[in-house]
């Protein structure tokens, strides 16, 4: 009697192996020793045997038996004579019968698909972005047929089930291998895999059931949005199969830039020129806001440099309650022409205040 190989050898793995290391291993040497790609003549019974080992491993009450007992704790039940019977059920392995036979097993008919996501570039103003505002766009998308509405045939007319396939979408055909008959299984190249025969295709969509559209859509942009957000509508793309929902719109935007206010964040920075005498005597300014004008007392004596914030009234915060700060930034401008009048009195001050103006000596 021949002695049957370890089927831990058989499948190059170790008695700890977990159940996917063993799975990866099968996957491996059934491409590798299916006879219908190697042409050696012990291909058959090395794929056969790796089958047995496979059958057994997989399955935990056996790899349990065999464990304690080895194979006489098996031969009550042998695990090769499950032949081909477990393959259905083992995961992968029927892509890889899809390349040895074009198709294992019972297919489902063509799936029906979704719409798809349609994305659109949006330039908007930095006041839009960020008080918010309704703008309009067009879109171009897949919309059903004004015709047919999607059923693809003229109006009044009928659909038939596909006589080819007998309405199921699929053609079936046995196959021989050297291990017993297959059946192939492919779409109905009649009905593309819907069961169905429209007798008369709609005209103005040939028979698809869509069409594209330009469309005029009012977008809803939320206050606080930045530049490079991304905002999505949910069902406004283009339409699915019959039955199936929508795509999304993504509008992707582009703000433009502000000729007053620099963005951080939720906060607004505003730069503030001030004339040496504004600076050392103190003043009263009109600063701008996105929405209003407001007033801003300057104490004497401020810096270049110095920041005043005024609280909230900044950028509305996205999605919540409350605002950023604007930040006002001093910056004292030079005169850079002064007259000889405006000379001499820019002297006495210095001479007032002990500042040199020229620092060589004698």
């Amino acid at each position: 009697m021949v002695k049957k190989k370890d089927y831990y050898e058989l499948l190059d793995v170790t008695r700890s192996a977990s159940d996917e290391d063993i799975k990866k291993a099968f996957r491996k040497l059934a491409l590798e020793y299916h006879p219908d790609r190697n042409k050696n003549p012990d291909a058959a019974d090395k794929f056969k045997e790796i089958n047995e080992a496979y059958q057994v491993l997989s399955d935990s009450d056996k790899r349990s038996i065999y464990n304690q007992y080895g194979h006489a704790g098996l031969e009550s039940n042998p695990a090769g004579q499950s032949g081909f019977g477990g393959f259905s059920d083992i995961g992968g392995f029927g892509d890889i019968f899809d390349t040895f036979f074009g198709g294992f097993g019972g297919r489902q008919r063509s799936r029906k698909r979704r719409g798809d996501d349609l994305e659109l570039t949006k330039n908007i103003s930095f006041e839009d972005a960020a008080l918010g505002a309704d703008i309009p766009v067009k879109l171009d998308r897949r919309e059903f047929c004004q015709v047919c509405s999607g059923k693809k045939m003229e109006p009044g007319t009928n659909i038939s089930s596909c006589g080819t396939c007998g309405g199921t979408g699929q053609i079936k055909r046995s196959q021989s291998s050297l291990f017993g008959q297959f059946m192939q299984v492919a779409e109905c190249s009649q009905c593309n895999g819907s069961g169905e025969l429209i007798e008369i295709p709609c005209k103005p969509c040939k028979g698809r059931g869509y069409e594209r559209q330009i469309r005029d859509l009012n977008i809803k942009i939320p206050a606080g949005v930045d530049d490079g957000s991304r905002i999505r509508l949910t069902g406004e793309g283009d339409v699915g199969d019959a039955g199936q929902p929508a795509g999304d719109l993504y509008i992707l935007l582009q703000v433009s830039n502000h000729k007053l206010f620099k963005r951080e964040n939720f906060n607004l920075l505003y730069t503030l020129d001030l004339s040496f005498p504004q600076a050392a005597l103190g003043t009263q300014v009109k600063i701008p806001t996105l929405e209003k004008t407001i007033d801003l007392k300057i104490d004497p004596g401020v810096q270049t440099g110095s920041l005043f914030r005024i609280r909230g009234e900044g950028v509305p915060i996205l999605n919540r309650k409350g605002r950023g700060d604007l930040l006002v930034e001093i910056v004292l401008s030079t005169p850079k022409k002064l007259n000889k009048e405006a000379k001499e009195l820019f002297k006495q001050l210095a001479e007032h205040l002990d500042i040199p103006l020229d620092s060589k000596e004698g």
